[in-house]
């Protein structure tokens, strides 16, 4: 009895076997989700693509590109106020741009000897950031469509304000080589020149084509671009705009490329410019 009970228990173990691949836990619900969250950002990053306009997506580019300043004139610092305060009164995140309590209307461009504008100056630069606003607003008030914003960008100059219509891969505004206006140009000069009636400066007419790939005997991008910048004006006298206030019509060739390409479609333009007063021009 006693070498009974010095005997070592006997332990059983048994093996519980499941069928199938068993609980794998919950990791391939995030790696769904995370899938389905790109998936997303893509789509939206797609539809955004489509629904700016280039000068909307270069601004967008250069406000995240570390190498583009952000304020447009040097103050002689490198920070986004040039060096100056934020809450000095003559400084403001664009070095003149904006409204306060001195300057209450906005402006985008100071004056070349860096002093404040005058109100006809202020009056006039109000007057083109209007038409400016309806032509490519987004709201009720934009007087363009989504399939002709597409081939617009303005910009404000010391020039005046610049309305580029140019070519696309899939569309263009002149008949190949030609000087022969398409329907596309029709209804892009018909908005132009219902927007351009808000102001009543004079207008500039210049035409742009592109690089040809090779060089040429007798290049034709002289001719062809002054060939388009008259037919531009031709149909601008046609509408309400009327001839009177045309003042110059030049053809620029393959000067002035708006792109680093320059055989690329996007060089063929036509610029309608609204020239300023500060010319010494008179208005209509």
């Amino acid at each position: 009895m006693s070498g009974q009970r010095n005997a070592a228990p006997i332990v059983v173990k048994r093996k519980k076997i499941v069928g199938g691949g068993g609980h794998h836990g919950g990791a391939w619900k995030v790696a769904y989700a995370d899938f389905v969250t790109a998936m997303m950002a893509f789509f939206l990053l797609m539809w955004l693509l489509n629904a700016t306009t280039e000068q909307q997506r270069e601004g967008i580019a250069d406000f995240f590109s570390p190498t583009v300043p952000v304020n447009r004139i040097s103050g002689g610092g490198d920070g986004a106020f040039g060096g100056e305060s934020l809450l000095s009164e003559q400084t403001l995140a664009l070095n003149g741009s904006g409204a306060s309590a001195n300057t209450p209307i906005q402006t985008t461009r100071p004056r070349a000897d860096g002093g404040p504008l005058t109100p006809e100056e202020a009056a006039e630069e109000a007057a083109l950031q209007e038409v400016e606003k309806r032509l490519l607003s987004y709201t009720g008030e934009s007087m363009i469509s989504d399939r002709l914003r597409r081939h617009v960008v303005t910009r404000l100059s010391d020039e005046g304000l610049v309305i580029e219509l140019f070519d696309t891969s899939d569309a263009a505004l002149f008949a190949a080589e030609t000087a022969k206006p398409e329907p596309l140009l029709r209804d892009l000069l018909a908005v132009v020149a219902e927007v351009a009636a808000l102001a009543t400066n004079r207008i500039a007419v210049n035409g742009h084509v592109r690089a040809y790939p090779a060089p040429l005997r007798n290049d034709p991008a002289w001719d062809l671009s002054t060939a388009r910048a008259e037919a531009t004006r031709s149909l601008l006298a046609d509408t309400a705009l009327g001839s009177r206030r045309l003042h110059r019509v030049t053809g620029y060739a393959d000067r002035r490329p708006a792109s680093t390409d320059p055989t690329s479609e996007r060089n063929n333009r036509i610029e309608i410019v609204l020239l300023r007063r500060s010319a010494g021009l008179p208005d209509i």
